[in-house]
């Protein structure tokens, strides 16, 4: 999902998001541990994906409070 997309969506959409993102990420690094994650890339794209996301709710956030 890319920012543009992110950035369509309301504060709390994006909070479910990035729950359901650091699940995926526990996830992925739990199945890296055990030596079962064949795509490390994964774990990698599932971190920046979860820092866009921080990235898009903070803006949402100086946003607000500058209003």
């Amino acid at each position: 999902m890319n920012a543009n997309e992110l950035r369509d969506k309301t504060p709390d959409e994006l909070q479910e998001e990035l729950v359901k993102l650091k699940k995926e990420s526990f996830n992925l690094r739990f199945q890296q541990a055990t030596g079962q994650l064949e795509n490390t890339a994964q774990v990698k794209a599932a971190r920046r994906a979860a820092a866009r996301v921080k990235t898009i709710l903070n803006e949402k956030a100086a946003q607000a409070a500058g209003e």
